[in-house]
């Protein structure tokens, strides 16, 4: 084994997958839920829209980056070897591949299917006498009046389309009341139109019936050009460059110069052009010259340029069994509204597992320090929520209330940042002290703060989480939270928080790992650990779960583990460039994703540890980015009943769903199709938490099927222990009191965290995943 692993070359690019090509299999797994039927028809839908959300943002994002790296002549390249001229390349195939395929899905099996459910997407051809008139003055009094065409002609020059929005390239035959015959005009159709009109029940004689506004306008186009000829008409959209730079080092006010270049993000430099695919190719080639860009940047499409506009049909219509089942979050009873918090910490740290965990006691948390008179000061770092949390109405009110509110708000969340801007306008309001973290490092990591006097003493407790402060993204992601009263994690944080707002050197931690500081060194030891354990002879492991894998040192470690004979299994949602299975290199290591209702976001590591048996929750990927230009922390969790139930619930029980997706040695990924009955990681946690109803199926056996636990009621359960097999994790109780198990199915979740989830965004930025900075589903 030490003689090959001499001879085996770990900077060798064909050990590794290249960052964007595996980004967009991601997507393809995204896509796969779209044609499954075992999902809700609906859901389907929303899966679809999803997949092309994320392929917006990649554009925007990721092959705009290496447009302008290819631009300026730099040839740079990856651990893959690929320059970025090549990965554009293999990134157009492979998208050609995607879209056309998104609009297959479309067109042959959703929209029949739909049809069938009396759900109609009704075409022009399919207009009955009644719709037309109906559509016409629809058309007329709320259409007409706010389009403005733009015939081009010397003084009239193609104009800046905005990005992602909905346009109109128009032929026109004959010369208008000037004389003109430019032949051509652009439509660019307001954001204030919506996208799908609902055509009401008594004329559609349907009561779900929509039509494109892309369709009413195409129909009525001549009214636009009056007493000329339309002998084209063809919608396209233009995809920008949205990446923000300013140059932290030289503004003096982060916030107002970032507030400058929002703007510019509607107007970047062109990088993608889809247009109909009834377009001709003259007029193609016109807008790709105008747009300064190559024929691999057209994508011709059989429907709307935007397939994210048909998620309003979800919204719209409403049929619950079309729908996953909605379900009410557990609470503990310990922890149940109107609860002292402080007092329940204190006797012992909280674990919350969400979204089958309410959210609601970390809002409650922070809100009982608003209000409390014997709490000093609440320090909080926010890198996304939504618009009305109420976690930032509790910091104003705690700043309105004299307390010390110090909030480290990340301006550069990406695609947050208008939304940034104006809650730290409201908090500085206020009279919290509002700061925007580091110079050249985003804050990503997940802290609350809140100091308490009690009697004599000076108290902390904290709040320490996998995902953002968002009451909604926690209804659709799956995270962890810690909330805890220890002594050193309360000093820890207190250290962290004063790197982020003052000056200093490195401050030495006693629990948290942080990066850009110990973070990746840490990681590499927890690694080089177990592969010298397992040289000599002794048991070894490792399981990590988190969003993506980059990092190559992180990967050279990993397949040095593998070579040593460490078992490795990796639940990796979305990015890997770790290429598994490659004899002598990394065939002890296993790679899987899983895609469901629920976006996966938990990032959670364990060591075997020469028998210590190492947990860790976090804030970070192991990704370039998290581990040294984002400022990011992780846990590590002592106690014993907390942490079998973090390996249990992130871990084991996605290990043992027969349904993941299983990464290939040639960076294909195969779904899991056993033979024995589905056993979902999602669908069983969310059946343990929630009852069995919650997961749409009334089977109890489902949630016994993990062979770890029976369900007994609403978020009760009973353990059962198992054998340990080679790749097994022992299960202990995870209930916080074993002896108040029994109770009756009507004591189950006694709280809701409110509406159905929504469409997110994921925090890095794509949806259900993937992308550069959290944001939507699917996750």
């Amino acid at each position: 084994m030490g003689k090959q692993q001499k001879e085996t070359d770990l900077d060798d690019p064909a050990l590794f997958f290249n960052r964007e090509l595996s980004l967009l299999e991601f997507d393809r797994r995204v896509l796969e839920q779209a044609k499954d039927r075992e999902v809700p028809l609906l859901e389907r839908l929303r899966f679809l829209t999803i997949t092309s959300s994320n392929l917006d943002e990649f554009f925007e994002i990721r092959v705009a980056g290496l447009k302008e790296q290819a631009d300026f002549g730099l040839q740079q390249v990856g651990p893959d070897g690929l320059s970025p001229s090549e990965q554009l390349r293999r990134i157009s195939e492979s998208a050609h591949e995607l879209v056309a395929e998104q609009y297959r899905v479309l067109n042959e099996d959703l929209l029949p299917e739909l049809e069938n459910e009396g759900i109609r997407l009704l075409r022009r051809n399919e207009w009955g006498q009644r719709q037309r008139r109906w559509l016409k003055r629809f058309f007329s009094a709320e259409v007409l009046p706010v389009l403005t065409p733009l015939g081009l002609d010397p003084a009239h020059p193609f104009p800046r389309v905005l990005n992602k929005g909905l346009s109109f390239v128009i032929s026109v035959d004959g010369k208008d009341a000037f004389g003109r015959a430019s032949g051509t005009a652009v439509l660019q159709v307001p954001r204030s139109l919506p996208r799908l009109i609902r055509l009401p029940s008594e004329v559609a004689q349907n009561e779900y019936a929509f039509v494109l506004l892309s369709s009413i306008i195409h129909a009525h186009v001549e009214e636009l050009f009056p007493g000329m000829e339309v002998s084209g008409c063809h919608q396209f959209r233009v995809t920008r460059n949205s990446d923000l730079w300013v140059d932290e080092e030289e503004v003096e006010d982060l916030l107002q110069a970032l507030k400058g270049e929002l703007l510019s993000r509607k107007y970047g430099a062109a990088v993608r052009l889809e247009v109909a695919d009834t377009c001709d190719d003259a007029a193609a080639s016109e807008m790709l010259k105008r747009l300064d860009l190559d024929a691999g940047d057209l994508y011709r499409v059989r429907g709307p340029v935007n397939l994210h506009r048909m998620a309003a049909v979800y919204e719209l219509v409403d049929r619950p069994d079309l729908k996953y089942p909605s379900f009410v979050p557990h609470i503990r009873r310990r922890i149940k509204h109107g609860a002292d918090l402080f007092e329940v910490i204190r006797k012992g740290d909280v674990l919350l597992h969400h979204p089958y965990e309410s959210f609601a006691p970390v809002t409650e948390l922070l809100q009982q320090a608003a209000a409390d008179p014997n709490v000093l000061a609440i320090k909080q770092t926010v890198y996304r929520t939504d618009g009305n949390s109420p976690l930032v109405e509790a910091l104003i009110e705690a700043a309105r209330a004299g307390k010390e509110v110090t909030a480290v708000v990340e301006l550069r969340a990406r695609f947050d940042e208008a939304r940034n801007i104006d809650l730290a306008t409201r908090l500085q309001d206020a009279g919290a002290n509002v700061v925007y973290g580091v110079v050249g490092y985003k804050t990503h990591a997940k802290m609350l703060l809140i100091v308490r006097r009690e009697g004599r003493r000076l108290r902390r407790y904290v709040h320490l989480g996998t995902g953002n402060y968002h009451p909604g993204t926690a209804r659709a992601y799956t995270d962890f939270g810690l909330m805890s009263a220890s002594q050193s994690l309360g000093n820890d944080v207190h250290k962290m928080f004063q790197q982020l707002t003052g000056l200093g050197k490195i401050t030495r931690l006693k629990s948290l790992l942080h990066s850009p500081f110990t973070l990746h060194r840490t990681l590499i030891k927890c690694i080089d650990t177990e592969a010298a354990e397992a040289r000599a002879g002794r048991p070894a492991r490792i399981i990590a779960k988190m969003n993506s894998l980059t990092e190559p040192e992180l990967i050279k470690s990993l397949y040095r583990a593998s070579q040593a004979g460490v078992e490795v299994d990796l639940i990796l949602r979305g990015i890997c460039r770790l290429r598994p299975g490659v004899p002598g290199v990394s065939e002890n290591i296993r790679v899987r994703s899983i895609i469901g209702r629920f976006l996966e976001h938990s990032r959670v590591f364990s060591f075997h540890a020469k028998g210590k048996n190492k947990v860790y929750l976090s804030s970070a990927d192991w990704m370039e980015r998290n581990l040294f230009r984002r400022v990011e922390t992780v846990v590590p969790i002592e106690d014993a009943r907390l942490k079998a139930r973090i390996i249990e619930e992130a871990l084991q029980v996605s290990l043992d769903d027969n349904r993941a997706w299983i990464l290939r040695s040639d960076g294909t990924y195969q779904r899991s199709r056993s033979k024995s009955r589905a056993r979902k990681a999602q669908k069983i946690l969310l059946e343990r938490y929630c009852g069995p109803s919650a997961s749409g199926e009334l089977e109890a056996s489902a949630a016994q099927e993990g062979g770890f636990f029976l369900q007994v009621g609403a978020g009760e359960r009973m353990v059962h222990k198992p054998s340990l097999g080679k790749k097994k994790l022992e299960a202990r109780p995870v209930d916080d009191k074993p002896k108040r198990r029994k109770r009756s199915r009507a004591s189950g979740a006694v709280e809701s965290d409110g509406k159905a989830q929504k469409d997110a965004k994921s925090e890095d930025g794509d949806s259900l995943g993937g992308g550069d900075d959290e944001k939507k589903l699917a996750g």
